[in-house]
């Protein structure tokens, strides 16, 4: 099985899944972050994991 043709290659494949429950309001939260910034709820989801990973090695 090769590697299909339109397959975006990357140095950092994103080949984890993780699933969680939210409430409505957090989905609304969510939603809006993601509408304002252009980003994707993976994305968003990723960039406040970083953040909080980098106030606990402060």
């Amino acid at each position: 099985m090769g590697i299909k043709k339109g397959t975006k290659l990357t140095d950092n494949p994103k080949d984890k899944i993780l699933r969680i429950r939210i409430d409505d309001k957090t989905e609304y939260e969510l939603e809006t972050v993601c509408q304002h910034t252009k980003m994707s709820k993976s994305e968003v989801v990723r960039k406040g994991i970083e953040k909080q990973y980098a106030e606990i090695k402060k």
